[in-house]
């Protein structure tokens, strides 16, 4: 069984435009039991990186109306995806795709707070307080390479606020867009596990959004988890657009996780219909193959079995209170 902690599936599907990575009946087939599905209000579409070094600037922030408006069409796609919402770790079972509701970016959610609990209601289980751009909870990591994710300040007032308000509710707050000040923010406040759900290893590409081991080692203090990023930008140590990237690429990261952190705390974060992922993987369908990878590189079946599911699962459990 697979779990996995970021995909763009809804954000595909609201466009109107075909998937590139998750064929739902075949990742089903291929034992994807379903993980963060993203609600993203999308930014208008800005530079794309070509050449190395870039530096691609914060987009503007999205005003709170066109947010929520954008957010409500979003949630309406999800609902008419072939998916069970997941509100709990057993939620994961083989045969079915479960989502949990992720919100990349809260600027739907109000700065007071107010319709945070009754989108919980609705199954909101996972937040980042941001995408990478400024809004009323924090700045975001712009993306730039080579670069640390130093670039500016962290959680406001309602930042603060919105994650106590999600660890009183058993919201997972996810540090995957967040700067460098904003990262240690959460990380003082928090009373959960520390999550990345989609990011890679700042030792082996130096990508802005990549997480430094001593942000590992505070991941792995807090018993959290971090989802290996299939990106291929984010692996590369050229931080290169190549999608003939290998498959041993994502695992040299899952290594360097394993190495770093133990293998209780690195999982799968693809950023499938996200991103450029290797073309030997192809999509979701694809992951037996990452499986066999795995287990070519000599992780057994307890260390398989923690990295395909049984990671999320348990910082699910730990995470949600019901």
């Amino acid at each position: 069984m697979i779990v996995d902690g970021h995909n763009d599936l809804v954000l595909h599907r609201w466009r109107g435009d075909p998937t590139m990575h998750m064929d739902l009946d075949a990742a089903r087939d291929a034992g994807f039991a379903g993980g963060f599905f993203a609600l993203y209000v999308p930014s208008p579409r800005g530079p794309d990186p070509t050449e190395i070094p870039y530096a691609v600037p914060l987009p503007d922030p999205i005003p709170y109306e066109e947010a929520t408006r954008v957010a409500e069409e979003l949630f309406a796609a999800l609902s008419e995806l072939p998916v069970e919402q997941a509100t709990s770790a057993s939620d994961f079972r083989g045969g079915v795709v479960s989502a949990i509701v992720h919100m990349e970016g809260a600027e739907p959610i109000a700065r007071d707070l107010s319709n945070l609990e009754p989108w919980y209601d609705r199954g909101l289980r996972s937040i980042g307080p941001t995408w990478s751009r400024p809004n009323d909870f924090a700045e975001g990591v712009p993306f730039r390479f080579p670069s640390s994710s130093d670039t500016g300040g962290g959680l406001t007032t309602a930042g603060r606020e919105l994650v106590v308000a999600c660890n009183r509710l058993g919201i997972l707050v996810d540090l995957s867009h967040l700067n460098w000040a904003g990262f240690w923010d959460v990380a003082r406040l928090s009373d959960a596990p520390l999550v990345a759900t989609h990011s890679n290893a700042h030792a082996l590409c130096a990508a802005s959004r990549n997480l430094t081991d001593e942000q590992l080692d505070a991941i792995a203090a807090s018993g959290g988890v971090v989802g290996v990023n299939f990106a291929v930008t984010f692996l590369r140590e050229d931080g290169c657009e190549v999608p003939e990237t290998p498959l041993t690429e994502i695992v040299r990261h899952i290594d360097c996780y394993a190495e770093r952190m133990g293998s209780d705390h690195v999982a799968f974060g693809s950023d499938f219909d996200g991103a450029v992922v290797p073309d030997e993987l192809g999509g979701a369908a694809g992951l037996p193959k990452l499986v066999d990878a795995l287990r070519g590189a000599g992780y057994d079946d307890d260390a398989v079995a923690k990295v395909t599911h049984g990671n999320w699962l348990r910082v699910l459990d730990a995470t949600w209170h019901a």
